[in-house]
């Protein structure tokens, strides 16, 4: 029995050299970037980061203004100046809190129109590796060497999502 098992050892094992796992690599930035849809979605964020910096400076001009009229009036007493002060306050407050909401808002507007197109890169790159039987499909920058075997999928993912 034991030498049986030698022998299907010694049969089986060059058997097993051979069966190397099938390697690729992608950048996906650089297919990310090809995506037809990503110009509707700079457009889109473009526009809004042009919305921000319009209500910005709005009150920053209302701010200014502010002051203008109050250097203006010239000297106030004390409860027109602490009036003054408050208001100053109150828009420096209300601009403050505009740019916070906007980053976040911004930003949650960022992920909801970059998600499906994620979602859709990783399907394709899923297919991709089911498609050509690859154990592995590693990113080009998390890998520090990536050998001459190694197949790149980049393009492969591209022809599956329609990028020339």
């Amino acid at each position: 029995m034991f030498k049986k098992l030698i022998i299907l050892l010694i049969v089986i094992a060059p058997m097993a050299a051979f069966a190397q796992d099938k390697l690729a690599y992608i950048n996906t930035q650089e297919v990310f970037t090809q995506m037809p849809e990503i110009k509707n979605v700079e457009t889109q964020l473009g526009a809004k980061q042009e919305e921000i910096k319009k209500n910005l400076s709005a009150i920053q001009a209302e701010y200014d203004k502010k002051i203008e009229e109050f250097k203006a009036s010239g000297q106030a007493t004390d409860a027109v100046a602490q009036d003054q002060a408050r208001q100053l306050q109150q828009i420096q407050e209300r601009y403050e809190t505009y740019l916070q909401n906007s980053d976040k808002e911004f930003s949650d507007l960022r992920q909801q129109l970059l998600a499906p197109l994620q979602q859709k890169m990783q399907a394709a790159i899923k297919s991709v590796g089911d498609k050509n039987g690859f154990t592995y499909i590693i990113e080009v920058g998390a890998a520090p060497y990536i050998s001459a075997s190694a197949v790149d999928a980049g393009k492969l993912v591209k022809t599956e999502l329609g990028i020339n």
